[in-house]
C-alpha cells in the first residue's frame, strides 16, 4: 500500500482517518461516508490537465500501454491511490463527448452549446465500469476474491463482467453475488449479470432492502462490497468529469446535468471538481443539476422543498431520518419507468449535498412520461440511451423553461448507460405495448409524441410501395 492515500470521514465533526488497506464503508467512529484522500504534495499532480491529451492513442500490452488506453487510468495522477503496475482493466471509458446539435436545436439551445457524454460506449454498456475498475483495483491489492452488491442492473453487470473477465488464470474465478428487487431489474442489464456467471438472489423487497442484506452480508461474511458505498467506485467515477473536460478541450462548462439515484455520480462529480479546483487545473467550478425521477423523488424533496442543505458538513442528520421514517411509516417505495434510479434511500444522499454546496447546485424530478419522450428524442438524433439517462436531457428542458439554464450556456448532460439496457421499455414507448417479449404489436396507437410505430403491411409489393410513398 502507497503512503500517499488514505480514507476520511466526511463528517468534519469527526474527520477520523484510516489506512487504505482498512476494508471500511462507513466511519467506525460516527457511521458518516468515508472519502478517498491523498496527500497532495507528496503526489506527482501535473500542472495542466492537458498532460493528459497525449495518452488517448497508447496502444500495446505492458502495464502503462494497458492504464493509458484506459478512460480512468490514464488520469492516474488523479486517482494516486492505485499502483499502475496492478490495476485491472477491460478497456473501460474509451468515451469521447458527443456535440449534440440537432438535439439542441430541438429543445431550444444554440448550437455548439449542448454535449452528450455517452457512457454507453463502456465495455458493459455504462457509467458503471468506471468505477469498477477502481473498486476491483482495491480488491485485488486487498486478496478479496468474493464481491457483491445491490443493484438495480447496471451495477451487476459490471461487477459480473469485471469479476468474470479480470480474474487471472491461476486462481479461481472472482465469485460476484448480486442482490436483486423481485421484479425490479430491466432484463437486458439482468441477462449480463446471469451470462457472466454472477450468483444472483431475488430478494423479496426494493433495491433500498437489497442494499440492507448486502450491507449486512459483507460485513458478517468478509465480502468485498462493491456498490457507491465504496468510495474507491467514486474514485473511478471521477473520470467522467475529466473525460469531459477533455472533450471540451480542457474548458469548464456552464452546466452538469445528471441523473440521480443512489448518487454515486452526483456524489463523484462534485469531489473531481473540488479537487481539480484545489489543485488549481481548473479556475471556477460548473453548476451542477441532478435531475430525479418524479417516482424516486428524495433528494428533491429533501433539498428543494425542506431546505436541506450541506453546511460545510454539518447538515441536518435527524431531518432527513425524519423524514425516511415518514417514508416507512407510509410503506412507500420508489417506482418509475426509469430503473436505474429506482431509489428512495440513496446511501450517497451526504455526499450528493456536498456537491450541491461546491457547486451551487440545484435538483429538479420529471415524470415517466417526460423521460420516455426525451429519450425517445435523445435517440431520434443519434444516441441510444437507457431510460435513467434520459432523465438529464428533460432536466435541461425544464431549467431552460424555468430561464434558469440559457441557450447559450455550455451544458454537458450525462447519458449514464447504453438503449439495449432496458429494450422493453423501448419498445413499449413506440407500440403503445407494455411487453416483456418480442411480439408484433397490436395496432392501437402509442400516445407519445416522438413514437415511430412498425406499420403491417401485406406482403405484396404492390401494398409495400404504396405504403413508402404515402411517407411518414
Amino acid at each position: 500500500m502507497n503512503d500517499r492515500a488514505f480514507q476520511q470521514c466526511i463528517d468534519p465533526d469527526c474527520a477520523a482517518t484510516y489506512a487504505l488497506d482498512e476494508v471500511l464503508f462507513s466511519c467506525r467512529k460516527c457511521g458518516a461516508l468515508l472519502d478517498a484522500r491523498y496527500d497532495w504534495d507528496r503526489c506527482e499532480v501535473p500542472k495542466s490537465l492537458s498532460f493528459f491529451a497525449e495518452r488517448w492513442s497508447t496502444v500495446g500490452r505492458g502495464p502503462k500501454a494497458i492504464a493509458d488506453y484506459s478512460g480512468v487510468w490514464r488520469f492516474r495522477e488523479l486517482l494516486p491511490f492505485a499502483d499502475v503496475n496492478r490495476i485491472v482493466s477491460i478497456g473501460e471509458g474509451r468515451t469521447t463527448l458527443q456535440q449534440a446539435d440537432l438535439l439542441a436545436k430541438n429543445i431550444g439551445m444554440k448550437p455548439g452549446h449542448l454535449f452528450l457524454e455517452y457512457e454507453g460506449f463502456n465495455p458493459s454498456g455504462s457509467f458503471k465500469d468506471n468505477g469498477m475498475t477502481a473498486a476491483f483495483t482495491v480488491a485485488r491489492m486487498l486478496g478479496r476474491r468474493r464481491v457483491a452488491c445491490a443493484s438495480t442492473g447496471n451495477t451487476s453487470a459490471s461487477m459480473a463482467m469485471f469479476a468474470s473477465a479480470s480474474s487471472p488464470a491461476e486462481l479461481p474465478p472472482t465469485q460476484a453475488i448480486v442482490f436483486i428487487g423481485s421484479g425490479k431489474i430491466a432484463y437486458g442489464k439482468l441477462s449480463q449479470a446471469l451470462d457472466h456467471g454472477a450468483t444472483t438472489l431475488q430478494v423479496a423487497g426494493d433495491f433500498d432492502a437489497c442494499m440492507h442484506r448486502v450491507a449486512e452480508l459483507t460485513d458478517r461474511m468478509g465480502i468485498y462490497l462493491m456498490n457507491s458505498v465504496n468510495p474507491f467506485r467514486l474514485e473511478g467515477q471521477k473520470t467522467i468529469m475529466y473525460r469531459v473536460l477533455q472533450g471540451l478541450d480542457w474548458e469548464v462548462p456552464d452546466w452538469i446535468v445528471v441523473p440521480g439515484g443512489n448518487l454515486g455520480n452526483s456524489s463523484a462529480f462534485g469531489k473531481a471538481f473540488a479537487e481539480l479546483h484545489q489543485l488549481g487545473l481548473i479556475d471556477r467550478i460548473p453548476r451542477v443539476a441532478i435531475i430525479n425521477a418524479t417516482g424516486a423523488p428524495t433528494l428533491y424533496q429533501l433539498y428543494e422543498e425542506q431546505g436541506v442543505r450541506w453546511n460545510s458538513g454539518r447538515y441536518n442528520k435527524q431531518q432527513v431520518d425524519e423524514h425516511y421514517g415518514q417514508l416507512d411509516a407510509k410503506e412507500w417505495k420508489a417506482v418509475t419507468i426509469a430503473s436505474a434510479i429506482e431509489i428512495g434511500r440513496p446511501v450517497n444522499l451526504s455526499k450528493a449535498l456536498r456537491t450541491l454546496e461546491v457547486t451551487d447546485g440545484l435538483v429538479r424530478h420529471v415524470d415517466d412520461a417526460y423521460i420516455l419522450e426525451n429519450k425517445a428524442l435523445v435517440g431520434r438524433y443519434g444516441y441510444a440511451c437507457e431510460p435513467a439517462s434520459a432523465a438529464s436531457v428533460a432536466g435541461v428542458r425544464v431549467l431552460l423553461e424555468e430561464g434558469i439554464i440559457s441557450p447559450d450556456d455550455r451544458v454537458a448532460c450525462i447519458l449514464t448507460g447504453h438503449g439495449l439496457k432496458d429494450p422493453d421499455a423501448t419498445v413499449g414507448y413506440h407500440t403503445g405495448m407494455n411487453t416483456k417479449a418480442v411480439k408484433w404489436p397490436e395496432p392501437s396507437p402509442p400516445t407519445g409524441k416522438m413514437a415511430n410505430q412498425p406499420i403491417p403491411v401485406a406482403d405484396d409489393i404492390d401494398e409495400i410501395c404504396r405504403v413508402l410513398d404515402a411517407g411518414p
